[in-house]
């Protein structure tokens, strides 16, 4: 196992976030390294696996939005662990032949997506470091299952909030944006400071001394990462508020999710 975790690239020296936000959701996909350092998380902000969860709780609606709105191709950027619901058999449910393209570069991401997709002729995962966009958009797998001709989804959960003002998150969702047709759509949420407490800050300053910076943005510095594309309503809010399938599912304090999250079309 050693040998083969060495030729798939897997750092054992500090903990993977993909591999953290795994162990919180619940997975098995992640190591003792991994969970040492998810442990110190929730010693910080107890609620962590509950935020976790709203995320994906919003991913999930967002691209049932997305697939009733007609669209029927997903590209699904840093998409993580493979997960129950996950975002082919969400919308799959809705339309068997809807094509799903997940990117990620942490190995055992794709060594386990690999294995759950074997055989779903219309998902597959790309191996690709998705701040490179040729690499994923001209990646065969890519050219095979999607057309840009007609509009896709593209979606950046817990994405951008790993990205530095200083590699130009906004050129970058730019390069992306140019690819799509008209008509396409935009799934993003981020962490944020907005509304939150000190403890928020304390466990971004765990993640920076892990070796993983996080930058969390305000509404306003997400909204300016959005050239191109017009926010669908309700906007910029925090995961739980983005179409809640009950209302009593936002709860009275909505921040506590420390996650803003946003659909966006092209227009």
């Amino acid at each position: 196992m050693t040998d083969d975790h060495a030729k798939r690239g897997i750092d054992f020296d500090k903990p993977n976030a993909a591999r953290v936000y795994d162990y919180l959701i619940g997975g098995k996909l992640n190591y003792a390294i991994d969970r040492v350092f998810a442990e110190q998380i929730l010693e910080v902000r107890p609620e962590a696996r509950e935020l976790a969860l709203l995320n994906r709780r919003w991913l999930r609606r967002a691209v049932r939005f997305g697939a009733e709105q007609g669209i029927r191709q997903f590209l699904d950027i840093g998409s993580g662990m493979p997960t129950v619901g996950h975002v082919h058999e969400v919308v799959q449910a809705i339309d068997p032949a809807a094509r799903v393209v997940y990117v990620d570069n942490e190995p055992v991401a794709v060594a386990h997506s690999e294995i759950v997709l074997k055989n779903n002729d219309n998902a597959a995962m790309v191996q690709a470091d998705a701040e490179y966009p040729a690499d994923v958009l001209e990646h065969p797998t890519t050219e095979r299952l999607l057309d840009f001709d007609e509009p896709v989804m593209l979606i950046m959960a817990a994405f951008v909030h790993f990205i530095p003002d200083s590699r130009d998150p906004a050129g970058l969702i730019a390069t992306y944006r140019d690819a799509l047709a008209p008509g396409s759509y935009l799934a993003l949420s981020s962490g944020t400071f907005e509304g939150q407490g000190e403890e928020v800050r304390r466990a971004a300053e765990l993640y920076r001394k892990s070796g993983t910076d996080v930058v969390a943005r305000s509404r306003a510095e997400l909204r300016a990462l959005l050239d191109g594309f017009e926010l669908v309503p309700p906007g910029i809010v925090f995961t739980p508020e983005w179409r809640p399938d009950d209302p009593a599912e936002v709860g009275e304090h909505p921040e506590r999710a420390s996650q803003l999250a946003l659909v966006a079309r092209k227009n």
